[in-house]
């Protein structure tokens, strides 16, 4: 009699809120600020690769990585597969690395951010210099460090989807 009524935990389907993260991020990312604030704005289209990369892996993979940076691309106006390459490099990366551990402990999610973060700034750095359109390695460190800062924001806003 116990077992008929018995009902499977019902899985949350992140869908909906995969593509509001990223329609979030895009406005963050494009949104008009001054150019002071604007040199402090962290790479958000990039964490919210990453924080669903790692925490729905069933649902973002590469393909998603890829969608997402010729998105960027398109956004903030880049060369056409310059943040579609990083993010997959990045991506499959951190998948790689985390493959064998179970659990991702918020501290251990923001480690593996911290360091995708930085791969992120210097793989744009070095893209920019090959297109002989580079800046200055000490102009990038500011949005390192405001996402960096940010990542627990992100994590928390989102934890609630995650797998």
């Amino acid at each position: 009699m116990l077992i008929a009524n018995y009902k499977p935990a019902k899985r949350k389907d992140p869908l909906i809120f995969i593509i509001l993260s990223a329609i979030v991020a895009s406005v963050i990312t494009v949104y008009p600020v001054s150019y002071d604030v604007a040199a402090w704005r962290p790479a958000i289209m990039m964490m919210v690769t990453l924080f669903w990369i790692l925490c729905q892996p069933s649902w973002c993979g590469v393909w998603f990585a890829f969608t997402m940076g010729i998105f960027t691309d398109l956004l903030v106006d880049a060369p056409l597969g310059q943040n579609a390459l990083a993010y997959i490099l990045i991506s499959f990366a951190a998948r790689y690395f985390i493959r064998e551990r179970r659990v991702l402990t918020f501290l251990n999610l923001w480690v593996i951010a911290i360091i995708a973060i930085i791969a992120y700034i210097l793989f744009i750095w070095v893209g920019q210099i090959m297109a002989d359109a580079d800046y200055p390695l000490m102009r990038r460190w500011p949005p390192a460090v405001s996402s960096i800062i940010f990542w627990p924001i992100l994590y928390y806003s989102l934890k609630k989807w995650r797998v």
